[in-house]
């Protein structure tokens, strides 16, 4: 009898640890959730542990000294300490303070006047957990024995906001005195309506109040000082029997890139035949004393070429023209191409993208604008010599290539940064901003904020300084700032002087508007000057002589754009770097 006996393969060995491994990990997660469970409940057992041994402490405490440090009312129970216990660090919080039983009328509605009807405990702990943060809490009330008391005082009522207006819950607000005695500096939530209360203040002046959340803007009252002396708003003053509001906006943080480049330029690459630099290739012709020409001397050979150097610019924004200056001698021709490089070998570009280009052209310039800078972001120029006397020679003295560069990012460009809120006035009366910083973007024209409050920024630059005026911001200044996003702001710069203004043409509606026709004049100096708004809606007039309606010496301006009417102005000021926003009506 035969016995075909069938041995594991490898595939089988594979599937089989496989499985096994399966099962154990299984098992591993299961016993270290197992461990995680235990671990939260031993911690959570502790935290409910110290949360109601403070609680028990603080309502054994006579009603007049239920109060913690630094608190409204004052006592001697710690607002926040760590308590180990078990190996777990928690952190457990506090807070006393009057309550203000609606039973009885709230605030100035109360029927019998007193406001402080009870004194209300609250207590949280926290502690680390795997999953992260964990609390507990645990509020009580305690009242007096007897009738209610009358408690000396005012009250501080502090509501917070969103940029919208709608209550914030969950805020920190933190209220602070060093000139009571005992010194305050309490901190408390605000609820769901996003209001906080601290009833039996003392009577005083400077009250810093400060309101946060994690994520948001914060606000606050500001000390007068010799910088800031009329602070908005200042710090509260507390009166007895009168409550003292206040209320703070803030909001979720947002993030700003700034970009800085030069401005888009038309810039010529030429060669005057100098020497052989700027060109890759001759057939039959020479390159000397500045001209390109069929070899010779006499009798030339009756054909030859020139090809230039490949252009590869690396911020190309568009071509331009191709522009020449020859002799052609009779009986002699020049044929000028335009090439690419098709891999590694110079390839016509075609009709169908430049017409004509195969035959060749005759006459100076060639609009290259439609080629594509995509397609063809390297070109290069082939010129085709040829004489039927060979006694004569066309010449070529110089050939150029115009293209507009750009935007090239401009790097280590010092600005200002001002935001429109202010906190207060100086001296005389000046505006003192909440937000007005000096910065510099990197070497590679990048600087990122983070952390700003929604508001509405203006970049600026000193163009004296740094060498460069703002020519244009497809963001134009100032900019506003949303809460809770990321936006990039991108500023173009053009070469400084003394006087310039940047215009930017917008509807009523205030879209920008591009391709409109703007004329700056001035018939005392002779000076008129026509431009066109770029894709951004904006131009920019450099080289200025200053000119104000005050100096009886002011510019026009006319602007038009298809679809609108026109815009007209006789008394627009120049002087230094100027900006102006024109508005059209729609036709």
């Amino acid at each position: 009898m035969i016995s075909h006996a069938r041995g594991a393969t490898l595939i089988d060995t594979l599937v089989g640890v496989s499985l096994m491994l399966l099962v154990f990990v299984g098992i591993a997660a299961g016993f270290e959730l197992a461990i995680d469970v235990v671990s939260n409940n031993k911690a959570r057992i502790g935290a409910l542990a110290l949360m109601q041994e403070q609680m028990e402490f603080v309502r054994s405490l006579p009603y007049e000294s239920m109060g913690v440090s630094g608190g409204i009312p004052a006592g001697a129970v710690p607002q926040i300490e760590t308590v180990p216990l078990n190996g777990v660090s928690y952190t457990r919080r506090t807070l006393i303070r009057y309550y203000d039983d609606p039973n009885d009328g709230l605030a100035g509605a109360d029927t019998n006047g007193i406001v402080a009807d009870a004194k209300e405990i609250k207590v949280s702990v926290s502690w680390q957990a795997p999953g992260g943060v964990r609390t507990l809490k645990l509020a009580s009330r305690a009242s007096p024995k007897g009738i209610e008391q009358v408690v000396i005082g005012g009250t501080i009522s502090v509501s917070v906001v969103n940029a919208a207006s709608l209550p914030v819950a969950g805020a920190t607000v933190r209220i602070v005195n060093a000139s009571t005695t005992p010194a305050i500096d309490i901190t408390s939530l605000t609820n769901a309506s996003g209001t906080t209360a601290f009833i039996g203040a003392p009577q005083a002046g400077g009250y810093q109040v400060t309101a946060s959340l994690s994520g948001y803007s914060s606000a606050q009252t500001y000390t007068a000082t010799a910088q800031n002396p009329n602070p908005n708003p200042g710090h509260l003053t507390v009166s007895n029997n009168v409550t003292t509001a206040g209320t703070f906006a803030i909001d979720l943080l947002s993030q700003k890139t700034v970009h800085t480049y030069k401005q888009i330029e038309t810039l010529t690459w030429e060669d005057l035949f100098n020497d052989d630099l700027k060109v890759a290739t001759t057939t039959n012709a020479t390159i000397a004393s500045g001209t390109a020409h069929l070899t010779g001397p006499a009798p030339y050979t009756g054909s030859g070429e020139v090809q230039s150097v490949s252009l590869s610019p690396s911020y190309l924004y568009q071509w331009d023209e191709i522009q020449w200056t020859d002799t052609e001698p009779a009986q002699t021709e020049i044929r000028y191409h335009v090439y690419y490089l098709d891999g590694a070998d110079p390839t016509p570009i075609p009709d169908g993208v430049l017409p004509g280009n195969s035959a060749g052209f005759v006459t100076s310039p060639v609009d290259i604008s439609g080629i594509s800078t995509t397609t063809y972001p390297s070109i290069r120029v082939r010129a085709s010599l040829a004489t039927t006397d060979n006694n004569e020679t066309p010449t070529i003295s110089s050939w150029r290539i115009v293209y507009e560069n750009g935007p090239e990012p401009l790097g280590n460009i010092a600005f200002t940064m001002t935001g429109a809120k202010t906190i207060g006035t100086d001296g005389g009366g000046s505006a003192i901003y909440k937000y007005d910083t000096n910065s510099t973007t990197d070497a590679l024209g990048v600087l990122a904020f983070s952390g700003l409050e929604w508001d509405t920024y203006t970049i600026s630059v000193d163009g004296a300084s740094i060498g460069y005026d703002i020519a244009e911001s497809c963001e134009p200044q100032p900019r506003g700032l949303t809460p809770g996003v990321a936006t990039t702001t991108r500023l173009y710069f053009a070469p400084h002087t003394t006087n310039s203004v940047l215009v930017d043409v917008r509807t009523t509606g205030g879209m920008l508007v591009p391709n409109a026709s703007v004329r700056m004049y001035r018939v005392s100096s002779g000076y008129n000057t026509t431009q066109t708004t770029s894709g951004c809606g904006q131009t920019f007039f450099s080289g200025l002589s200053s000119g104000t309606v005050a100096g009886a010496n002011p510019y026009s301006i006319d602007v038009t754009a298809t679809g609108y009417q026109a815009y007209t102005s006789t008394e627009v000021d120049v002087s230094g770097t100027s900006r102006l926003s024109i508005v059209l009506t729609a036709l």
